[in-house]
């Protein structure tokens, strides 16, 4: 059994959503028209989410928005192929996020990420991401303390981009994804292990600096990223393996010229996972699942089967919507957000986040904040829920930015 320190049902609640990683099964029963009948609610879930959390304040003040934005040290996540784009030579972040800080003081996510540039048209890249779910303790079912642990969970990122021509660059990205949550205990007679997968990102990006409106200038960015195909996880030898979050990002971005003091950029993202969608499964009139006599799996009524390969899956994933395309354009989320800058000095975001109630309905607000000074740069986010509570809701998140080039210039003018 496994017993949180100060509230037990958060823990369970946290380990059943990120371990089972299993889609959301709906079940219809045929009546003698053929007709059926299920919940409207059909959300997509998959092993480690925490992939798709935005690690840095500056897309999390932007609405989770972050695939055509300038490039950045925070790229990697995003669109690594924006890296090639980049001006300054080298630069490193470091992210910290509290999550659940509302109801207990441990869980956190922690993010780190630099890049290089080797010449003018290409850019090497890493990143660290960290997830750590606090301390547990195991016990008995007499509730004797048997031992704890410290589940956690990270991605480490080696990334790639160069440019292809004046406008236009490509990207990739290789990823190792590690599990680890429940320590290997015996699970209803099975030993657990942790979870691991290896995943590429694969990107592009446009970007056109050379436009002029009302004799400013004025910036158009493209993006897209198909990010974390990689093999599907299993936290056991018997269990079935899961898909992780494999997704599509697309957006645009416009940056203008107010003046030689101010500029302003919007920005929009639309996601969608490219796993399948839960089917939904015929029952009899007793409500009991139906078995294909060849097969041996369940007969499904409405959709398509989920358990595909991973290329069959992702193709799959835009037309296996058991509604068809109404629900498959419900399973795309949208970002939009704003930045203003001060002088390049003082930098303030807002954004906001939207995905459709029976999808997951995820919808919120976003506020942010940005201070460059010399060597060091300072982000901040905050978060405000529309609908549902989240785990992010009245949480100060931040980054903080290192500026080698200005480090260097500094040198340079004290020699």
């Amino acid at each position: 059994m496994l017993k949180r320190k100060k509230n037990i049902d958060i823990l369970l609640l946290l380990i059943v959503y990120l371990s089972i990683g299993q889609s959301t099964i709906l079940y219809a029963q045929t009546n003698s028209l053929g007709q059926s009948s299920s919940s409207t609610i059909n959300t997509i879930t998959t092993s480690v989410p925490f992939l798709m959390i935005a690690p840095d304040t500056r897309a999390g003040g932007l609405g989770d928005a972050g695939v055509a934005s300038s490039p950045d040290e925070n790229s990697v996540h995003w669109n690594a192929s924006k890296l090639a784009f980049i001006k300054k030579d080298m630069g490193l972040g470091i992210s910290y996020a509290p999550w659940l800080r509302a109801l207990v003081p441990d869980i956190n996510l922690a993010y780190l990420s630099g890049y290089k540039k080797l010449g003018k048209p290409q850019t090497i890249a890493f990143s660290v991401l960290y997830f750590s779910l606090g301390t547990i303790q195991f016990t008995n079912t007499s509730g004797q303390v048997t031992g704890q642990f410290t589940p956690h969970e990270y991605a480490v990122d080696l990334a790639y981009s160069r440019k292809l021509s004046a406008r236009f660059s490509g990207g990739t990205a290789i990823r190792y994804i590690y599990s680890n949550l429940t320590g290997g205990i015996y699970v209803g007679g099975t030993e657990s292990k942790p979870g691991q997968s290896v995943a590429a990102d694969i990107s592009a990006y446009y970007q056109n600096d050379e436009l002029e409106i009302a004799k400013k200038k004025a910036i158009l960015s493209f993006g897209i990223n198909i990010s974390n195909i990689g093999a599907k996880m299993s936290y056991s030898a018997s269990a079935e393996k899961d898909y992780i979050p494999i997704n599509l990002r697309l957006g645009s971005g416009f940056q203008y010229e107010i003046d030689d003091y101010n500029s302003i950029m919007f920005i929009v993202d639309l996601n969608k996972l490219l796993v399948p969608t839960p089917p939904v499964y015929e029952t009899d009139s007793a409500g009991n699942a139906v078995y294909n006599s060849v097969t041996g799996k369940q007969q499904v009524l409405l959709g398509k089967d989920p358990n595909v390969p991973i290329a069959q899956g992702m193709l799959q994933s835009f037309y296996d919507a058991p509604y068809g395309w109404k629900e498959e354009l419900h399973e795309i989320t949208y970002s939009v957000g704003a930045e203003y800058w001060y002088d390049k000095q003082i930098g303030i975001r807002a954004g906001y986040f939207y995905e459709h109630a029976t999808k997951g309905n995820r919808q919120f607000i976003t506020l942010g904040a940005g201070v460059k000074y010399s060597v060091f740069g300072l982000d901040f986010a905050y978060l405000i829920p529309t609908t549902q509570r989240n785990p992010l809701e009245n949480t100060l998140r931040f980054t903080l930015l290192f500026d080698f080039d200005a480090l260097k210039a500094q040198n340079s003018e004290k020699k």
